[in-house]
């Protein structure tokens, strides 16, 4: 390949879509198994290519020379190919200090906690140090080189004003695990977490849920990735990309859920904003109803509102787990903490606010069948979907300009 990036799981990997999207040159991904990547760098059968898990410090003894930042770190994410000679740069801390300023973090006189000891950690050590934290310490599950244990982190630094997440725990596909326990670290103002796919991460809700300032790694990936791209091409790197790419690649990933009453148009909506945005249409109610074999009315019926719940819960986290879709919910779908959750993971969700009065009972919902169900059912649960919502549409009628109304409320 001539551009492109190396490790030994890609499944969760931007990269590729972020590299083209600056529209420079093709971009790859290639997985290496350990015993491959020494033939692969030795062969030097590409141009440029970033470098993540676990390999960012295995690169480095292949390297004719290293730039002094990745050299006092330890890791190395790019390497560019020049007649023959390999050059190792870290982006990570352009991208990482880049996500901290966008935060507006303010890490001088801080204490720092660093999950992780991998190369992103180390990464996380010099921009911490960089950026003047008055300390700084690195935790692993057992205490190894110059990390103490999370148990030690928990009883000695409790006080920690920042925590940065730099191990892959929470990454797709294993988007349910929390590396930190954040009850134990009372004192907390900032989290980020280096992981990027989901978009935001149950320790980032977790953060967020305490009033913490936390973000996920996206805007680090990108940023180190227009950083990258200025050393393949030898260009100078354009800083002003990073917002616009970081944006657009937000917009694409994210999941557009719509919650709202029954027949407040979520599905008939959804379909239309789906269509004319190009995207994957999925409805949890015709999910459940494939899964079963029956309308939701004989399910209710048959095994009761418990039974239905669960089972839209199942299929809820399974449609979460991968963002750009668009997804109806069904009226009571985010009744339950964890399937709101499951839906922020890589979601926005967006309230369809339609008065009560444009509401029609109909016999094939069980809870909204006639209009005393439905005010009662409207009464309670309008004040939990806009405690829910990121975002509240207030359309009218059902064609394409109330789908126009949907996409407006995002933006």
């Amino acid at each position: 390949m001539k551009y492109g990036l190396i490790g030994e799981k890609l499944g969760h990997s931007f990269s590729k879509e972020i590299h083209e999207r600056l529209g420079k040159y093709e971009y790859e991904l290639k997985e290496l198994a350990p015993d491959e990547l020494e033939g692969f760098i030795k062969a030097k059968d590409f141009e440029g290519i970033n470098v993540t898990i676990p390999y960012k410090e295995a690169v480095i003894p292949y390297l004719d020379e290293t730039d002094d930042a990745a050299a006092r770190i330890g890791a190395v994410n790019t390497i560019v190919n020049r007649g023959g000679k390999l050059f190792g740069y870290n982006t990570d801390a352009y991208g990482m200090k880049s996500l901290m300023e966008k935060m507006g973090v303010d890490a001088a006189g801080k204490s720092v906690l660093i999950a992780g000891t991998g190369g992103t950690s180390k990464t996380a050590v010099y921009v911490a140090r960089e950026l003047g934290a008055s300390e700084v310490k690195r935790m692993s599950r057992s205490a190894k080189e110059d990390a103490i244990s999370y148990e030690e982190a928990y009883a000695d630094y409790a006080d920690a004003d920042i925590l940065i997440n730099t191990t892959p725990s929470g990454m797709y596909p294993n988007t349910d695990a929390v590396p930190v326990n954040l009850e134990r670290l009372p004192k907390l103002q900032v989290v980020i977490d280096a992981v990027y796919n989901p978009l935001n991460t149950k320790l980032v809700q977790a953060a967020r849920e305490k009033c913490i300032d936390a973000e996920g790694g996206l805007y680090m990936l990108v940023a180190q990735a227009v950083m990258a791209a200025g050393l393949f091409t030898g260009e100078e790197a354009v800083e002003s990309a990073v917002d616009l790419v970081y944006s657009e690649l937000m917009l694409n990933k994210s999941n557009i859920v719509l919650i709202g009453m029954p027949g407040s148009g979520k599905t008939t909506l959804g379909r239309i904003l789906a269509d004319k945005l190009g995207r994957e249409f999925a409805d949890t109610d015709d999910e459940i109803v494939k899964e079963t074999g029956a309308e939701i009315s004989d399910t209710f019926a048959k095994h009761g509102e418990e039974y239905f719940r669960n089972l839209e819960s199942e299929v809820i986290k399974k449609m979460s787990v991968t963002g750009g879709k668009v997804i109806a919910t069904g009226g009571g779908a985010v009744l339950r903490k964890e399937n709101v959750d499951a839906l922020k993971q890589n979601g926005v969700i967006v309230l369809l606010d339609r008065p009560l009065d444009d509401l029609e009972p109909t016999s094939d919902r069980p809870l909204a069948n006639d209009s005393d169900k439905m005010r009662q059912l409207y009464e309670k649960r309008m004040p939990i979907y806009k405690e829910c919502a990121d975002a509240i549409a207030e359309p009218e009628g059902w064609g394409e300009s109330a789908a126009g109304e949907v996409w407006r409320a995002l933006l």
